[in-house]
């Protein structure tokens, strides 16, 4: 289905609602919590992911939050620390968190929409798939460090290596 489809139905103010309708579109399982929160789960090519939507009417803001199913083992959180601060400095928009007490890894990003200003069904899907992509992208990185035992230099290097063609 079409997205500008989507677009023309209806007006929505509340811009889960067109959340929701994306991730019907793409056959994402969706879940409406309460009028303020969407969660989803999104199989990626490393790992399956957790995207939770949350609208904050009180500062107008979209946030986008994907859990990655990992846990850092305690032993390898300093390096990881290094390598999404390296990682953080290379994107325009979002930004990775570990979470020290359980070692989680989550990727959070915001539509801001202040002076009652309307998201469109485009915006809220690129704050997804740019949630998603970005996961998807550093994701290996993450495995060096917490696998491999690399550090985080050489870890994201590994992690960048863009192929070309099909094997």
């Amino acid at each position: 289905m079409a997205l500008e489809a989507l677009e023309r139905e209806n007006e929505l103010s509340n811009p889960l609602d067109r959340v929701e309708r994306i991730a019907e579109a793409y056959d994402w399982a969706v879940s409406r919590t309460d009028a303020r929160e969407v969660t989803m789960e999104v199989s990626g090519g490393w790992s399956d992911m957790t995207i939770s939507l949350n609208w904050r009417d009180e500062f107008e803001i979209l946030h986008v939050a994907v859990s990655l199913e990992m846990k850092v083992p305690s032993t390898r959180r300093d390096e990881v620390a290094k390598l999404l601060a390296r990682i953080n400095e290379q994107l325009l928009v979002g930004h990775f968190d570990l979470w020290h007490l359980d070692g989680s890894l989550v990727f959070r990003n915001n539509l801001l929409l202040s002076g009652n200003a309307e998201a469109n069904d485009a915006q809220c899907e690129a704050l997804i798939r740019f949630a998603v992509d970005t996961c998807e992208r550093y994701f290996p990185a993450v495995q060096f460090v917490v696998w491999a035992g690399q550090p985080a230099e050489q870890a994201l290097e590994s992690a960048m290596i863009d192929t070309w063609g099909e094997a």
